[in-house]
């Protein structure tokens, strides 16, 4: 009894959310500090420079908002192929309220124009039961047909629009930098630039740690911000809600959900429905902080995109922010900087070697070696050219998308009912 009461206790073991944390910290960490010795290694400092990561930050916004709504939709097993066709409806309805009222009435109209195509389709797959990949291929194709017709009967010939296009907006949302740390005003008062200021030391990993906190807390948009809190307010209603535990039971198993009293078909039309406004909200993004202006074809397939991030980042909030931003940045990159894209594949290369060791570490001799052969073939890419071709400069956040969902795959665990069609009263 004594040695027993003396014996010590062993502390618990961290909850498997901490430890996911932990770890997504940590390589988040360790990619940063391979990106820095890379950049260091090729001359690229565009590949950790405040400007680039701020470009990062504002065209990962629209794809971060779409694969929320992807996830919230899929969330309660409904797969929401449409989502690029809710952008389109979301940039339309956007340009033509804020041309006519202002900024805000467009971020409003953005807003419910999304909505409406969510609740179209909500209608098309769980009332009448139809497939959805093809209610989400339908919205699309009749989304970019209702945007050309609504043109071409509201901007008439000297409003400055056409068929193709809106009157061009005045403003945005406004935008501010943050005080101290990246010399925003507090009051008229011109605060310093911490972060500006150890990005210009220049010291290595630190300075390249600031500049990433630096890029998006410059200039920073109300619109973004609004964005930005979206992901842990999705995390807390999915997560932490009653509503949120019964839209995951809905999504995991509607027949267990229905038997406990739980209104099945309200909370799939609420998952689409909020799907669909906030595919809206990114096309106001879009419209109002990209181009000041409504263009045919101005979603340029983010509701794809999207789609890949809701994969990658696992069906979870913070998962598919990450994955927005990964997306984000290979697209600031190519758009900043062609010249940095052939650093990037010595990245590349050294990140699937990694990955590849980590793997045969843990046994996974087959994973292994697809990681790294794929690895090895990039560094040969980089070693035996010096610049890349601009197609594929073009294709580059493709291209990421690809890799992401290749070699993602592995640790992904989607919604168990997502995408089945379900009948209310039915027995599994």
């Amino acid at each position: 009894m004594t040695a027993l009461a003396h014996r010590p206790v062993p502390h618990a073991a961290p909850p498997p959310r901490r430890r996911r944390m932990r770890g997504a910290l940590l390589a988040g960490l360790g990619a940063l500090l391979v990106l820095s010795v890379v950049a260091r290694i090729t001359d690229s400092p565009e590949l950790l420079s405040s400007g680039t990561y701020g470009a990062a930050f504002r065209l990962a916004m629209p794809i971060a908002l779409a694969g929320l709504g992807g996830m919230f939709a899929e969330r309660v097993g409904v797969v929401n192929i449409g989502l690029e066709g809710m952008m389109i409806l979301g940039t339309w309805a956007g340009a033509w309220a804020a041309w006519m009222h202002g900024p805000w009435w467009g971020v409003a109209a953005a807003v419910a124009g999304g909505a409406l195509g969510g609740l179209l389709h909500a209608a098309a797959t769980v009332t009448f039961g139809v497939d959805h990949v093809v209610s989400g291929v339908a919205i699309n194709i009749l989304a970019a047909g209702v945007a050309r017709f609504l043109s071409v009967i509201t901007y008439h010939p000297g409003s400055g629009g056409g068929a193709t296009q809106s009157p061009r907006i005045a403003s945005g949302t406004g935008s501010a930098s943050l005080p101290l740390l990246a010399g925003g005003e507090i009051f008229g008062w011109r605060s310093p630039n911490l972060l500006g200021w150890i990005e210009a030391r220049g010291v290595f990993y630190v300075s390249d740690l600031a500049a990433l906190l630096r890029g998006p807390a410059e200039t920073l948009t109300w619109l973004t911000a609004i964005a930005v809190v979206l992901v842990p307010v999705s995390w807390y209603v999915l997560w932490r809600t009653p509503l949120g535990l019964r839209m995951r039971g809905v999504g995991e198993h509607p027949v267990a959900a229905e038997s406990l009293g739980v209104r099945v078909f309200g909370l799939k039309y609420l998952g689409v429905t909020v799907s669909g406004a906030l595919a809206g909200l990114a096309g106001a993004v879009l419209v109002l902080e990209f181009a000041g202006i409504y263009r045919e074809g101005q979603t340029g397939g983010r509701g794809f995109i999207a789609l890949a991030a809701v994969i990658f980042g696992n069906w979870r909030p913070l998962g598919v922010a990450s994955a927005a931003g990964l997306f984000g940045y290979a697209d600031a990159l190519q758009l900043r900087s062609e010249s940095a894209v052939h650093g990037l594949l010595l990245f590349v290369a050294l990140l699937l070697i990694g990955l590849g060791v980590w793997a045969l570490a843990r046994g996974r001799r087959t994973r292994a070696l697809s990681l790294g052969g794929a690895g090895v073939l990039f560094f040969l890419w980089f070693a035996t050219t010096g610049t890349v071709p601009r197609q594929f400069v073009f294709f580059t956040p493709h291209l990421v998308t690809l890799l992401v969902l290749t070699f993602a795959a592995q640790r992904l665990r989607p919604p168990a009912a997502a995408g089945r069609v379900y009948r209310r009263g039915q027995l599994e």
